[in-house]
């Protein structure tokens, strides 16, 4: 799988089945259903994950939540858009 028929992906109902926890969240992201992201990763304690948090916090508007999962990430905001960090998270995760 790469980036666009992960993209393409987002046009069915449900996930495709082999997608791995933060694929699933970008998943979920990516189909703008921000909660179901958010409950996959918020838990889980590692820095894949902690950026996933980081990138949800921020496309929500909470740059200070976005910023310390940022840091757990051990990461910085990028000045990018949201839609184009979408995409670098997805195309790291594949």
């Amino acid at each position: 799988m790469n980036v666009s028929s992960f993209r393409d992906s987002l046009r069915q109902a449900e996930p495709p089945k082999q997608l791995s926890v933060y694929q699933l969240a970008m998943w979920y992201a990516g189909k703008d259903d921000w909660n179901r992201a958010h409950e996959l990763v918020q838990d889980l304690p590692d820095q894949v994950a902690a950026h996933i948090h980081a990138y949800l916090h921020r496309t929500e508007g909470d740059i200070w939540n976005a910023d310390y999962w940022y840091q757990r990430a051990g990461r910085q905001r990028p000045n990018n858009s949201t839609e184009a960090e979408w995409t670098e998270i997805v195309a790291s995760l594949l």
